[in-house]
């Protein structure tokens, strides 16, 4: 009897540890970027965002950082929701100000800064 207990409290450990393992394995990695460091990294474009004008050199500098950084679908999905939060309240001048960094600064991006984006079918 004692044997059959051992079986099945060894059956049910090995259970345990599949799932475990599998929900592991079958989670995404959490963002590494916060919408603090998506905020600070582009300080520098607030102006430009605003009111125009020249884009300054270390805005590009800050978007182009922020672009290498976000290597991940949950960074660059992060960085999508900051975005859009951002820009949920904004006029429509500084959101199409917003949409002109990535191309003024060569960068692409896979989305429209927008405050409709759907930032969960950002890969």
């Amino acid at each position: 009897m004692a044997r059959s207990g051992m079986i099945k409290a060894t059956f049910i450990v090995l259970i345990a540890v599949a799932a475990v393992v599998s929900t592991e394995a079958a989670a995404p990695p959490p963002p590494k970027i916060s919408c603090g460091k998506v905020t600070s990294t582009l300080a520098p474009c607030f102006e430009y965002v605003l009111n125009g004008g020249k884009v300054p050199n270390s805005c590009c500098d800050g978007v182009k950082s922020l672009y290498k950084e976000a290597s991940t679908t949950a960074d660059r999905r992060e960085v999508c929701v900051c975005l859009k939060s951002v820009t949920s309240s904004a006029s429509p001048g500084v959101i199409n100000n917003a949409k002109s960094l990535p191309g003024k600064c060569g960068v692409s991006i896979p989305y429209e800064i927008t405050p409709a984006i759907d930032c969960n079918k950002v890969k």
